[in-house]
C-alpha cells in the first residue's frame, strides 16, 4: 500500500505543480517597450512603444475577455488587467501572426516584470484560454492556467456566479 501512495503521489507532482505554478521552462520573451496610455477592456490595450510618437491599438493574443457589457465580469476583466499593468511600461511580445485580420489590431502578449499579463488574466478568472492557430507559443501555459481558474473557481468559473455565456456567444447574442 505505501509503495502505491508514494507512486500515486509521485505522478500526481507535475500535475500539481504544473497547475499551481506554471511548471514549464523559462523562455525569456523578447519584443519592444510600450508605455500604456489606456486599458480598453479586458483584452485591448491603447500603447506607445518607445521611439515611437503615435499611439496604437492592441489585442491579447490567446484569450477572450468578457465584452464591457456582460456584467459583472467585464468591467472586472478591465479593472483587473488596469490592476495588473499598474503604473509601469510592460514589455509587448509577438508571435506568427502580427495582426488581427477581422479588427486589424495588432496581437500581442504584454509582459510586466516577467509576468505574462495574458495568462494572469486567465489564471485570475477574468478570461478564457482561447487557442488560436498560427499563434501558440504560450497555448499551454494559458491552458494551464484556465485549468487552474477553473478549478480553484476564480472570477467567471465561480459556482455561485458563473458566466453563463462565452464571450463570443455574448457579442453574437447582443449585437
Amino acid at each position: 500500500m505505501r509503495n502505491y501512495l508514494a507512486r500515486w503521489t509521485v505522478g500526481l507532482l507535475p500535475l500539481v505543480c504544473s497547475l499551481l505554478f506554471g511548471c514549464q521552462s523559462t523562455v525569456l520573451p523578447t519584443g519592444a517597450i510600450a508605455k500604456v496610455e489606456r486599458v480598453v477592456s479586458g483584452q485591448t490595450l491603447d500603447i506607445i512603444e518607445v521611439g515611437k510618437e503615435t499611439s496604437e491599438r492592441v489585442r491579447l493574443i490567446g484569450l477572450d475577455a468578457p465584452d464591457l457589457k456582460q456584467e459583472p465580469w467585464g468591467m472586472a476583466a478591465k479593472a483587473r488587467l488596469e490592476q495588473l499593468i499598474g503604473k509601469q511600461s510592460i514589455l509587448i511580445e509577438s508571435d506568427e501572426q502580427k495582426t488581427d485580420p477581422k479588427t486589424e489590431r495588432r496581437l500581442v502578449y504584454a509582459w510586466r516584470n516577467r509576468q505574462l499579463l495574458n495568462e494572469q488574466l486567465i489564471k485570475d478568472g477574468y478570461a478564457l484560454a482561447v487557442p488560436r492557430l498560427p499563434n501558440n507559443k504560450y497555448d499551454q501555459k494559458l491552458a494551464h492556467a484556465q485549468e487552474f481558474a477553473r478549478i480553484m473557481e476564480l472570477g467567471i468559473w465561480n459556482p455561485n456566479q458563473p458566466m453563463r455565456l462565452s464571450p463570443t456567444e455574448f457579442r453574437q447574442q447582443y449585437r
